[in-house]
């Protein structure tokens, strides 16, 4: 009698029915309709989210042919207007300009890139690491001149960089050759020798002026620097890869990163030289310290390749040699994607601390150099 109460009036004896619900769990398995709430639970949560996402993926890889595509036909349709502009002696100006740095530089930035993914990929970093003296302060040096082994823009020292820190090279010695090599490589050298063809010093006042700073700044490290600052990359660029993709990935990112800046570097090249008045430039070029300075904050803000920062710097003939120098020099070792590639690579506190002190000792280093070789 006691047992059949509880079943017979299940509404009337809830408590009952939760007490006597215990013992009957592990025999009475049918008992679910009440838990029915409790279902849903284990299948809602990863069906719907494992869909939406990939809706959301197709979405954006159809919205970037559709921009395009509507960004042609804009163009298409607006094709008299556009003419028109360009018909006025600014634009064309500003076209001339634009074009002649593109078309001089672009050689230059392709032959970069390729060599540059070539050795970043075929050239192992522990090759560096064998190559380097064990004392710190003469590894710098080495380093420093072992800059001209890589024939590539900044892009590719940040890695190479922070492999010789992962291989166990002195941080002041890749610090060195992380500066040098985009600077003093036989394929900036040679395209700042081509841009300056009247002023062949331009390429020894570029070469002396950059090894100094990144010898300087290695030393300073190894004098002042801590390891708490620097945080090693955690793992290879190009783990998991075979060689050929590796290349062709090396060479993909590079064009893609290295050409845009060189096209913004180009434009503003071509606005300063058509855009901006002449009294400005004439006045800004007249004060040496203020032209200096100009061009060296220029250079941060550009972000220009080094194999195309010298047909930039030797389009601003209203500028002196000096104050190109600076631009020359500054350029290719701190600027805001060098900024945030090594703030990525070795931390924001090394990058903090490490760019600041490499753009004033670049500006000093630029103004001696070419007061005595200018």
């Amino acid at each position: 009698m006691g047992g059949k109460a509880p079943h017979t009036e299940p509404g009337g004896t809830a408590p009952v029915a939760l007490t006597k619900a215990a013992p009957n769990r592990p025999d009475a398995t049918p008992s679910p309709p009440d838990a029915a709430p409790a279902e849903p639970k284990a299948p809602h949560p990863e069906a719907p989210h494992v869909e939406a996402p990939r809706a959301e993926d197709q979405a954006r890889h159809l919205n970037s042919p559709l921009l395009l595509t509507m960004l042609l036909l804009l163009v298409l349709l607006m094709q008299g207007p556009i003419r028109g502009l360009l018909a006025a002696p600014v634009m064309q100006s500003w076209m001339t300009v634009f074009v002649a740095v593109v078309v001089q530089a672009l050689p230059f930035l392709v032959l970069g890139v390729m060599l540059s993914a070539a050795i970043a990929v075929f050239v192992p970093a522990s090759f560096f690491a064998r190559a380097l003296p064990k004392r710190p302060g003469l590894a710098v040096p080495v380093a420093g001149v072992a800059g001209a082994v890589l024939p590539g823009c900044e892009c590719a020292s940040v890695p190479v960089a922070g492999a010789l820190v992962r291989r166990g090279v002195a941080p002041a010695a890749a610090l060195a050759f992380l500066l040098s090599a985009p600077a003093i490589n036989p394929i900036v050298l040679t395209a700042t020798a081509v841009a300056f063809p009247n002023n062949p010093e331009m390429v020894l006042a570029r070469f002396v002026a950059s090894l100094f700073v990144a010898c300087a700044m290695g030393w300073l490290w190894l004098r002042l620097g801590r390891t708490d600052w620097l945080r090693p990359p955690a793992r290879a660029s190009y783990e998991g890869q075979s060689k050929g993709a590796a290349f062709w990935g090396s060479v993909r990112h590079d064009v893609m990163h290295a050409g845009g800046f060189l096209v913004v570097g180009a434009m503003a090249a071509a606005t300063l030289k058509a855009v901006v008045p002449e009294e400005w430039l004439r006045a800004a070029a007249g004060n040496p310290f203020v032209s200096v300075l100009a061009l060296a904050v220029l250079a941060v803000l550009l972000s220009i390749c080094s194999e195309a920062d010298a047909f930039v710097a030797a389009s601003l003939s209203q500028f002196s040699l000096t104050a190109r120098l600076a631009f020359l020099v500054v350029g290719p070792m701190i600027d805001l994607k060098l900024f945030a590639m090594q703030a990525g690579t070795f931390g924001r506190g090394f990058a903090l601390r490490f760019a600041p002190a490499t753009f004033v000792l670049a500006v000093v280093v630029s103004v001696l150099t070419g007061a005595v070789l200018l």
